[in-house]
C-alpha cells in the first residue's frame, strides 16, 4: 500500500493483519463458497472459519449471499486508489488538526516513517497515527504486530516498544492490543 495514512487502508491494513482472516479471503478468492469449504481450504476449525468470514464481512471485503460467500477485491483495489489520492493531498487522517498534519508530513513519506520525532508530543502524533492501524478490541499476536509495523517503519521492535511505553498498545505474555489513541468512528 502506497500511503498508510488513509484510515480505509488503516482498517484494511488491520483486518487482514490477523493470518486466520487473510487465510479466508484468500479460500475465498480462490473459488470457496462456504464457511466449511474454507475451513478445508484453510485447514481452521469450521467455528474460527466463519468467524474470520464475519470479520472480512463486517470490513466490506466480503459478502455473504444466498450461495455462501463471496470476496470482494475491489474494495481493496478502492482503499488504495482512496489512499494515493489523499496522499497527493496530504498525509494526515481525516479529522487530523494543522499542527498534526504538519507533524505526519514531516516525519512520514509514503506511509512510511522516516524517523521518529525526539520530542514527545511530536512522537505521539506519530505513534497515534500508526495505532489507527490496530483495530480496537481485537488481541494480535506478536508476529501480526511485526507485520503491520513493518508497513512503518524497518525497527518494528522498536516502533512496538514506543507504542507500548507510550500507552497506545498493551500486551500480556503472548498478545498484543490497542489500548489507547484515537479512535475512527
Amino acid at each position: 500500500m502506497g500511503a498508510m495514512s488513509d484510515p480505509d487502508a488503516l482498517r484494511l491494513l488491520g483486518l487482514l493483519s490477523a493470518p486466520d482472516r487473510l487465510r479466508a479471503l484468500s479460500a475465498l478468492v480462490l473459488g470457496a463458497r462456504t464457511g466449511e469449504e474454507v475451513a478445508d481450504r484453510t485447514g481452521m476449525p469450521a467455528r474460527d472459519a466463519l468467524a474470520a468470514l464475519e470479520r472480512l464481512e463486517r470490513g466490506g471485503v466480503a459478502v455473504r449471499e444466498e450461495g455462501g460467500w463471496l470476496p470482494r477485491p475491489e474494495a481493496l483495489r478502492e482503499a488504495v486508489a482512496r489512499a494515493a489520492e489523499s496522499r497527493a493531498e496530504d498525509p494526515a487522517p481525516e479529522g487530523a488538526g494543522r499542527e498534526e498534519a504538519k507533524v505526519l508530513r514531516s516525519f512520514l513519506r509514503e506511509g512510511r516513517i522516516v524517523a521518529l520525532p525526539v520530542q514527545r508530543a511530536k512522537r505521539l502524533v506519530v505513534l497515534d497515527h500508526v495505532a489507527r492501524a490496530f483495530e480496537p478490541g481485537v488481541r494480535y499476536s506478536e508476529p501480526e504486530v511485526n507485520a503491520v509495523l513493518r508497513a512503518f517503519h524497518s525497527d518494528h521492535a522498536s516502533l512496538r516498544r514506543a507504542l507500548v511505553d507510550e500507552g497506545f498498545l498493551d500486551r500480556d505474555s503472548a498478545r498484543y492490543w490497542r489500548c489507547g489513541g484515537t479512535v475512527d468512528v
